[in-house]
């Protein structure tokens, strides 16, 4: 199969008919062997009984339906654990992403060998102060910490070869950053493209201004996970080395200070300095204890299942 097209939705039944006859149009255009999984995270508008229309009267339409909401990394991680195709592209339900790119994306992972292409929305018609400066603004703080030089880590349309998919774990609100979890994973060619961006057609979108508070929460995750997530001792090892250093020098201090230059004078308990150097010996063990529970997680660790699927189609 040459192509997964994996669209996760929420509320989005009035545009799922004219986004699947745009795919298939392309599809059967561009002669392509495909597949579309739609993956309804928790919808309540009749979205799910509108992928079962699609699939009595299209074979290639697939369909995954959770249980409840749980968020669109788990309704990715879904579609990536199903996708057959040789690319995956993933592109939103609303419309405001264009199927046209889908050839041009998929021959930049086939005869340009890159391991990922994301699209970057460079002309945008979105609000400018609830979307386009807060999203600048992330993308800025992105590339400056995880060093993947993209100038758009939230547009959804992405092609993926499908080494990158079942090789990479997309949990908890890291939708965000897949391209950052697949260089972590090392696939380091990761290429852009600008495409297409049009304005919403129907309904409202899913996401505020929380989204952005969220995404720099997850940035700082992300930042650590990339840097120690394998040696979480390295950070909190040497975090408390520092605080355990000043501690014992502060310690010092006053043992000394107390038997060879003032032994008449005030209490070691009420001066400062023993208190800063109480204070920073128990954080500086409390480090200490964080990075050994990190390493014994760490090696512990199983794959727990983040999401549960009501029905499917044709999988």
């Amino acid at each position: 199969m040459n192509i997964s097209v994996v669209i996760p939705l929420l509320n989005e039944k009035e545009s799922l008919q004219e986004l699947h006859d745009w795919i298939v149009n392309v599809m059967q255009s561009n002669h392509f062997s495909y597949e579309i999984i739609f993956i309804d995270d928790g919808s309540t508008d009749g979205s799910w009984e509108k992928i079962n229309q699609l699939s009595k009267s299209n074979d290639h339409v697939k369909g995954i339906r959770f249980l409840k909401n749980f968020g669109k990394s788990q309704a990715l991680h879904a579609g990536f654990e199903k996708a057959q195709g040789d690319v995956i592209i993933t592109m939103d339900a609303d419309l405001q992403d264009n199927p046209e790119e889908i050839p041009e994306l998929y021959d930049m992972i086939i005869n340009d060998n890159y391991d990922m292409v994301s699209g970057w929305k460079k002309k945008r018609y979105d609000s400018v102060l609830s979307k386009n400066l807060p999203s600048k603004l992330f993308n800025w703080a992105a590339r400056k910490t995880s060093g993947v030089k993209l100038n758009d880590f939230n547009c959804g349309l992405k092609a993926y070869h499908i080494n990158v998919t079942k090789n990479i774990d997309v949990n908890g609100e890291m939708h965000r950053y897949i391209p950052v979890l697949a260089k972590n994973a090392g696939f380091s060619n990761i290429g852009e493209k600008v495409v297409k961006h049009q304005a919403r057609k129907y309904g409202e979108t899913k996401f505020g201004m929380d989204r952005f508070i969220n995404g720099f929460l997850d940035l700082i995750t992300i930042w650590f996970l990339s840097r120690f997530g394998r040696r979480p001792m390295h950070l909190f090892g040497a975090l408390g080395v520092v605080m355990l250093t000043i501690g014992f020098a502060f310690a010092l201090y006053l043992g000394i200070d107390k038997v060879f230059f003032n032994p008449t004078g005030r209490l070691i308990t009420q001066r400062p300095q023993f208190y800063i150097a109480l204070t920073t010996m128990i954080i500086g063990t409390q480090f200490f204890v964080a990075g050994f529970l990190g390493e014994i997680i760490l090696r512990t660790k199983q794959d727990k299942k983040r999401y549960l699927i009501k029905e499917k189609i044709n999988l």
